[in-house]
C-alpha cells in the first residue's frame, strides 16, 4: 500500500476520488465538516496525526477504482507541462424511451448517476464516454451529440456530456465494486433516480 503524505490538497483529492459531498467526507472521516472546508481554502495544512491516521484508514479500505482515481489526481505535473483540471466523460444514453443508468456504491450510500469514466490528457470524451459505458454495463453505443461540459457542482471535475445512442448488448453491472447495479430508467422517471436540479439543464432538453 503506498505511503501517503497527507495535506489539505492530497485530503481533498481524495475526497474528490470518493466522490463525495463535505459533509458525507467529514462524515466518512468522523471530523466536522468545518475541517474539510479549511482544507479546501488552505490545501497546505497537515492534519493532525489522528486524522491523517483516519485518512489512512479510509483510503486503504477504498476501492481499487477509487484508489487510481487518487493517483491520477495526486500526480506530480513536470514543471514544463501546464496542468490540466481532471475531465469526465459522461454518457447520456437512450434507447427508446429509456435512459441508462449506474448505481454508486459510496459510504454506505448509494446514488444513481450515469455512466462515466476520468478523460485522461490526450484521450477523446467521447470515445471515453463510449468505451467505460461498455465497461461499466455491458451496453455498446455511439455518440450522437455533445451536450456541453460544466465543472461539476459536487466533485469539481470538468464533465463532458454526450447524447448516446444505443446499439447493442443487455444491461449488466459490469463493477460490482464501484456499482451495486446498472436499469433502463424511463425517461419521464429520471427525476425520481437524480434529483432534477443535479442534471445538466442541456440533458433535460436533450430527453424532453
Amino acid at each position: 500500500m503506498d505511503v501517503v503524505a497527507w495535506t489539505g490538497s492530497t485530503a481533498c483529492a481524495l475526497q474528490q476520488a470518493l466522490r463525495m459531498t463535505n459533509d458525507d467526507f467529514a462524515d466518512h472521516l468522523g471530523v466536522a465538516v468545518r475541517t474539510v472546508a479549511n482544507w479546501h481554502s488552505a490545501p497546505g495544512t497537515v492534519p493532525r496525526a489522528e486524522i491523517q491516521s483516519a485518512l489512512d484508514t479510509a483510503y486503504e479500505r477504498s476501492s481499487a477504482s477509487v484508489q487510481r482515481r487518487f493517483g491520477l489526481l495526486t500526480r506530480p505535473t513536470p514543471a514544463a507541462v501546464e496542468a490540466q483540471a481532471l475531465r469526465v466523460a459522461i454518457a447520456v444514453v437512450l434507447k427508446g424511451d429509456d435512459v441508462l443508468l449506474v448505481c454508486r456504491r459510496g459510504d454506505g450510500k448509494i446514488r444513481w448517476q450515469f455512466p462515466a469514466g476520468v478523460v485522461k490528457p490526450g484521450a477523446s470524451p467521447a470515445v471515453v464516454a463510449v468505451e467505460e459505458t461498455q465497461s461499466e454495463t455491458g451496453i455498446r453505443c455511439t455518440v450522437r451529440e455533445h451536450l456541453g461540459s460544466r465543472v461539476h457542482p459536487v466533485t469539481g471535475v470538468v464533465a463532458e456530456y454526450h447524447a448516446c445512442e444505443y446499439l447493442m448488448g443487455e444491461a449488466t453491472n459490469r463493477d460490482q465494486i464501484e456499482n451495486a447495479d446498472v436499469a433502463w430508467v424511463p425517461r419521464a422517471a429520471l427525476t425520481r433516480f437524480i434529483p432534477e436540479q443535479s442534471i445538466f439543464p442541456p440533458i433535460l432538453e436533450a430527453l424532453a
